[in-house]
């Protein structure tokens, strides 16, 4: 897949990365938009580098459409594939794909 990586001289790259890998509770969401914040241009300046275990780019807040769910997501969750949610995340926002824990989304507005 193809995320926004930032470079050492700060620009952005519109580049590939690992599909992401899904667990159980996740839901892999293809992301349709995402927001802009401080905190990404912190990070983008290395002042904020993701919290442990979060993809290395950028995003923290995204909309987009549940593709596929893990087995505990499908059973838990009131969601299913095709729902459109939004999440706030530790990272990894801008991208085509998140991995997403279920407990984490919000329906769209």
């Amino acid at each position: 897949m193809k995320a926004i990586l930032v470079q050492p001289d700060k620009s952005l790259t519109w580049s590939d990365v690992p599909n992401p890998v899904m667990g159980a509770e996740d839901c892999l969401v293809e992301i349709h938009c995402a927001a802009l914040n401080r905190a990404d241009l912190m990070q983008r300046d290395g002042d904020y580098p993701p919290p442990p275990g979060c993809p290395e780019w950028m995003g923290l807040e995204i909309a987009g459409k549940i593709v596929e769910m893990g087995e505990i997501a499908k059973e838990k969750s009131n969601y299913k594939i095709g729902d459109e949610v939004c999440a706030l995340l530790g990272g990894g926002g801008y991208a085509e794909y998140a991995n997403i824990k279920y407990d984490m989304l919000m329906p769209v507005p």
